[in-house]
């Protein structure tokens, strides 16, 4: 008989899935591609979602591809990004390129795409793990697909790779102004963007990108050795990295006009607050934009002294150099119409540090 090989555990050394927290010193990161950009069919999840203030009915939403300009553009700032990134040593990986226009669906739905271009959404990377989060959007249904490949390479390294419960997203999962929650509480429901992490605390925002459900089945699926604490009644909007953005051990920046220090959970209360100053308009080629002015603050740490920002936001750049952050800063012209600014349309998969404590 043959002897069966052993397999061997994968480790923070060979791992190519490690990450702990928001701050570590980055050495893997996936960065988004605008290639096939549209804003998807019309639906009750869009509607209710995202377009609801601006439309009179779903069949108003002005689905269809982005202006080219807006995609010949987006791809020249984000090569910017991923040369700054090499620049600074940092592995950089893409998406595949997917034709959003194609229909998909189930039983119960079709929809096509909208876009591979904010990995931050899709994929939530918790130590050696990699989860598919339950996105509550029908268009982003088969989002991850564009991720397929490096999934599967990151699996064969050793990653753990778990994919959420493929939600049922029944036209009864969201309600317009007036009629309850955004996103009722049916099934798990979450964007990954929904989460950011602190070693073995995980701060989670209940919103209309994400249910309690979506939450409690993260706490499950992590186990007794994290902690997910819930954010609550303080943005309902989508993500929470225009809200909370966590800078180092101990230290986070909080948008004033949505949060005070007493509304984060028990655990960070005691940790340094930098109150984000007035955010730079960045402008929109739509006639409203899709994200607000706060999407400035969507920025990510390359280690706890230095963040890659929007050139732009020269207030934010200094109030963080006050703070002893030094800034890179590089050009996202068209954040607000796309709907993800430097913070969505990356993903750290790989940082150098351990598990610890910060609360």
């Amino acid at each position: 008989m043959h002897a069966q090989p052993q397999l061997v555990p994968a480790t923070a050394t060979t791992c190519p899935v490690h990450v702990h927290n928001e701050w570590d010193p980055l050495e893997e990161m996936i960065v988004g591609i605008p290639d096939y950009a549209q804003v998807p069919s019309p639906g009750p999840d869009l509607f209710a979602l995202e377009y609801h203030e601006h439309h009179q009915s779903p069949a108003d939403i002005p689905s269809g591809p982005y202006e080219q300009r807006v995609i010949e553009e987006t791809r020249e700032d984000l090569e910017v990004l991923v040369a700054t990134l090499r620049s600074l040593g940092v592995k950089v990986r893409r998406p595949q390129a997917v034709d959003c226009s194609r229909f998909f669906g189930t039983p119960d739905w079709q929809s096509n795409g909208e876009y591979n271009y904010c990995p931050r959404d899709v994929l939530l990377p918790v130590g050696h793990t990699i989860i598919e989060t339950p996105m509550p959007l029908r268009s982003r249904y088969c989002e991850s697909l564009a991720y397929k490949e490096l999934l599967l390479e990151y699996f064969e390294g050793g990653a753990n790779w778990v994919s959420a419960p493929k939600p049922r997203l029944a036209d009864d999962t969201w309600h317009l102004p007036g009629q309850g929650p955004a996103l009722a509480n049916i099934e798990p429901l979450f964007d990954a963007a929904n989460v950011v992490r602190a070693g073995k605390d995980i701060i989670y925002l209940v919103s209309c990108s994400g249910n309690r459900k979506g939450g409690q089945w993260l706490q499950r699926v992590l186990g007794p050795e994290y902690r997910v604490h819930f954010l609550e009644g303080i943005y309902d909007g989508t993500h929470i990295d225009t809200t909370v953005t966590l800078l180092g051990p101990g230290k986070v920046m909080l948008n004033p006009s949505r949060v005070k220090r007493e509304s984060l959970p028990l655990a960070f209360r005691n940790w340094e607050v930098i109150w984000a100053p007035e955010m730079i308009d960045t402008g929109t080629t739509w006639p409203y934009a899709r994200a607000s002015i706060w999407s400035g603050m969507n920025f990510f740490m390359v280690n706890p002294k230095l963040a890659i920002v929007n050139e732009s936001q020269v207030p934010l750049r200094g109030r963080l150099a006050r703070h002893g952050i030094e800034t890179i800063g590089v050009p996202l012209r068209h954040c607000r119409t796309l709907s993800g600014n430097l913070h969505c349309v990356t993903l750290d998969v790989r940082r150098r540090g351990t598990l610890e404590s910060y609360t």
